[in-house]
């Protein structure tokens, strides 16, 4: 039988931050590629990866000042459409973690701790960090840069590797909780109103009717 350890290994930390830094290397070689397989932990996890990575380059192209308006606004929705399906994405790890769990029979009552942060949330973080800690390197090697702003860039960069080994370490410390039954999973919904437009009061208040 297969165990938990096994099953959630493709999420522990270690396994997670190589597959990141990898795509990000291929990535900037070839261009972001969406995953086949969303079923999988592995394809999910590049999902999330995927929409980040995406986020991040149209966040950089909506700051430039040299392009039409109508192009801002074009990345300002892309960007929208990312991290919708991210948020999506976080909440699809979430459910198979459920699932999971259910399946192997943890099911804690609700005296259990819960944790201030999901599973889905955490690699979410790792994700959007390994991108950090990739373009600050990126921008240390700029030949332009000055001696000043090389120093920050390695300064900042010691601080995100101080950040993402707390966070990877959280994350592998909450699997353990998990499979162990100190702490008790649950599936947070996002129910972003903004994004549906039935909710969005500037959206549905304001839609020209499609009259002929």
């Amino acid at each position: 039988m297969t165990s938990l350890t096994d099953i959630f290994s493709p999420l522990a930390s270690s396994n997670l931050l190589e597959w990141f830094q990898d795509l990000n290397q291929l990535w900037h070689e070839t261009g972001p590629i969406a995953p086949e397989d969303r079923q999988a932990s592995k394809g999910m996890t590049q999902w999330i990866h995927y929409h980040n990575y995406c986020l991040w380059h149209e966040e950089d192209e909506a700051r430039r000042s040299d392009v039409p308006d109508a192009y801002i606004v074009r990345a300002k929705r892309d960007i929208d459409k990312h991290n919708q399906q991210r948020n999506d994405g976080i909440e699809k790890v979430d459910v198979w973690i459920d699932n999971v769990l259910s399946t192997a029979g943890i099911q804690p009552d609700e005296q259990v701790e819960l944790n201030s942060e999901t599973p889905g949330a955490i690699i979410d973080r790792l994700s959007i960090l390994t991108l950090k800690i990739y373009h600050m390197e990126e921008q240390k090697e700029r030949p332009d840069l000055s001696d000043d702003l090389r120093n920050l860039c390695d300064l900042r960069r010691s601080i995100l590797h101080e950040q993402i080994n707390d966070l990877a370490r959280a994350l592998d410390k909450l699997f353990l909780d998990l499979r162990q039954v100190k702490k008790r999973h649950k599936v947070y919904r996002q129910f972003k109103m903004y994004n549906d437009p039935r909710f969005n009061p500037a959206v549905y208040l304001h839609r020209r009717d499609d009259l002929n």
